[in-house]
């Protein structure tokens, strides 16, 4: 018989012994399965690459916009330097609205402040007395001192502070606009207390006026001592003596004659401040003001690189490479293509006054190579900023400027329309005030008639005013204006107190249908009190009229163009004036703030930057649910994939196992071949 051999096949698997490779065969199916994961992946990497992108062209943006601050504003484009021959007489320095010229500056005297001495003491700590030091600003001519109306200020000095050092430091802790201090001359009463008006000029001179504890206020003795009256005499309220006579400067600007309280004068010259010095002694000397144009063309320069900047960043993500057929990560994207057409658009248009010197960017060298960078001849717009400044400045900024001098123009963000508009004012803006019933009584009794309340603008102050006789209803307008000033101060709030034909009048410093004066206490309700028995009240009113013919809105001396209006965003200043037509104002945007306004809204959170990074950000969550969702479902598929090999691996070692036995089963059956033998 013939020898029957068999041959077990195996194969090789961890686990069951099948020799199936269960986790390598679920692995491959499963990369296969999963190519829809690294597709999603491919993509949301070109999504991040986009708002990469986004961001560099959002970067590029920011910084045009950047590089307009110094281009917006016309005046402080208009810039200009100054120079004086004689610097040892004054020294000059420039600012908005100086104009180039020549001017002839003389000098005759210089402002001072006036300085007031007591007599001589032995010691510092000699007393002197005590009640109350009230200081009075105004004008002195001989003996004639008249108030300013700024208010009197008072010193209260107690027992503690009755010496010169105390006194001294009392006044100086008050803040009251006088400087107090001590001078020695070195003889045996050597020490003298001085009193210095910190205001110089005419109208800074000094009146004081003691309420002295000893009942005897215009004395030589006690505080009394320390009284300045220029009408009174020595021992009779004149007892300081005056040491340096309060000045005001005097000047010769163009052959005109003019005098001003400070040394620093603001005003002689538009644009221009003097600080004098000293005296030019009758020599006149030359203060020349010459245009500074660095500041436009410094800002033209970097406006140029800035917009080629951004074109050429815009270029670099939208070109399309036709040798390698490859496009850049933009190419063809919405948002580059708005940014890229706004642009050219706009600087290829007229901006700046209709009537203005230069409407296009051309005109001063800026012109556009056909690359659609810029390019910037420097000799033509040193020529045009040489020439006319002004001009180049309004081609650029903003600019709004009002027929009337009475009017300032002001424009609040950016939907004002270029244009020309009628101003008319129907109403005149009023404050509120309050007026006395009559004749102020000039006797102020503590307890009777010196309690005040006075409402202004809805804040409440009370004060009490100082018992005595005033000198006339101008002294006792400046106390009751002290007080309430001081109990306003914490507030920012003030009034103004006058008096006309003996008739008391309290005005809220405020303008407008906010500006109201009530008042009330034994200051008003007395019939000797300062208003006469009582006072009638009238709130101010808002300005009122038209700016293009649209009703217009008033806010205290504001008119505020209509909301939705062409004029919308434009606030004219109404300082007094005339009811009825008050001229213009024209309004035009040069490139600079047209350009600005359009950089503002595609960079702001609704802008085409925002939106098309929002939306690639949307898809990108998109790809996160899709790949959560895609992952959900590739463990079932694992899960099943396994579950079916695993079944046949058990199979498989089920089938191995019944082959071992079939063949151990056939090699144990007798060998007939043998046997036939």
């Amino acid at each position: 018989m013939a020898t029957i051999s068999s041959t077990t096949g195996t194969l090789n698997a961890p686990g069951s012994g099948s020799g199936l490779d269960v986790n390598g065969i679920v692995t491959k199916l499963m990369g296969v399965e999963s190519l829809p994961l690294t597709k999603l992946a491919t993509t949301e990497a070109s999504y991040q690459a986009k708002i990469s992108a986004y961001g560099s062209l959002k970067g590029a943006l920011a910084a045009l916009q950047s590089s307009l601050s110094s281009l917006l504003d016309a005046k402080s484009l208009r810039g200009a330097s100054a120079s004086i021959a004689d610097s040892t007489i004054a020294s000059v320095s420039t600012g908005s609205g100086a104009a180039p010229g020549s001017y002839s500056i003389q000098v005759d005297q210089l402002a001072q402040a006036q300085k007031i001495a007591s007599d001589g003491f032995a010691a510092v700590t000699d007393a002197i007395g005590t009640g109350t030091l009230t200081f009075d600003f105004g004008t002195t001519v001989g003996s004639k001192f008249t108030s300013s109306g700024t208010g009197a200020k008072s010193v209260t000095i107690a027992a503690g502070q009755n010496t010169l050092t105390g006194i001294r430091d009392a006044v100086n802790a008050a803040a009251i606009g006088v400087t107090a201090t001590i001078v020695n001359d070195g003889g045996t009463s050597g020490n003298r207390l001085v009193f210095t008006s910190n205001t110089s000029g005419a109208a800074g001179s000094l009146k004081v006026t003691v309420a002295d504890d000893d009942t005897t206020h215009l004395d030589a003795s006690g505080l009394s001592q320390l009284a300045y009256d220029p009408a009174g005499t020595a021992g009779n309220g004149r007892n300081l003596s005056q040491k340096v006579e309060a000045l005001d400067a005097l000047l010769v600007v163009d052959g005109i004659s003019m005098s001003k309280a400070s040394n620093t004068v603001t005003d002689a010259i538009q644009g221009v401040t003097l600080s004098l010095t000293k005296k030019s002694a009758g020599v006149p000397t030359t203060l020349t003001v010459t245009g500074n144009s660095s500041g436009i063309t410094s800002g033209v320069q970097a406006f140029v690189k800035a917009y080629n900047d951004l074109a050429s960043s815009i270029s670099s993500l939208t070109k399309y490479d036709a040798t390698a057929k490859k496009a850049s990560i933009l190419t063809g994207d919405s948002a580059a293509r708005l940014i890229q057409t706004q642009m050219r658009s706009l600087l290829g248009t007229t901006a700046g006054p209709a009537d203005g010197a230069y409407t296009t960017l051309s005109q001063i060298g800026v012109s556009f190579k056909v690359d659609g960078t810029l390019s910037l001849d420097s000799s033509k717009l040193s020529a045009a900023v040489g020439s006319n400044p002004t001009g180049v400045a309004a081609l650029f900024a903003a600019v709004s400027n009002a027929s009337d001098s009475l009017v300032t123009s002001n424009v609040v963000g950016t939907q004002t329309k270029t244009g020309t508009y009628a101003v008319n004012v129907t109403t005149l803006a009023t404050q509120g005030k309050a007026i006395g019933a009559g004749l102020a009584g000039l006797t102020i009794e503590a307890g009777v008639n010196d309690s005040l309340t006075a409402t202004v603008n809805g804040t409440v102050a009370t004060v009490t005013l100082a018992a005595g006789t005033y000198a006339s209803a101008t002294a006792l307008a400046t106390e009751v204006q002290t007080k309430v000033n001081g109990a306003l101060s914490a507030s920012g709030l003030s009034v103004a107190a006058t008096q006309n034909g003996g008739i008391l009048t309290l005005i809220s410093a405020t303008w407008g249908s906010a500006s109201t004066v009530d008042l009330g206490g034994t200051a008003v309700t007395a019939a000797s009190g300062p208003f006469g028995g009582s006072a009638s009240s009238t709130a101010g009113v808002d300005v009122a009229g038209t700016i293009g013919a649209m009703t217009a809105t008033g806010s205290g001396q504001t008119l505020i163009g209509a909301s939705g209006s062409d004029a919308d965003g434009l606030y004219l200043l109404v300082n007094g004036g005339s009811t009825g037509e008050r001229g213009s104002v024209t309004y035009s945007q040069g490139f600079a703030a047209r350009l600005n306004t359009v950089l503002a809204s595609l960079l702001g959170n609704d802008g085409a930057v925002a939106a098309s990074t929002d939306g690639v950000k949307k898809q990108i969550t998109d790809i996160g649910h899709r790949r959560e969702q895609l992952n959900q479902r590739l463990a079932k598929i694992e899960a099943t994939y396994r579950a079916q090999f695993s079944a046949l691996d058990s199979l498989l070692t089920s089938m191995n196992a019944t082959s071992t036995a079939l063949t151990q089963q056939l090699a144990a059956l007798p060998n007939f071949n043998s046997k036939n033998q």
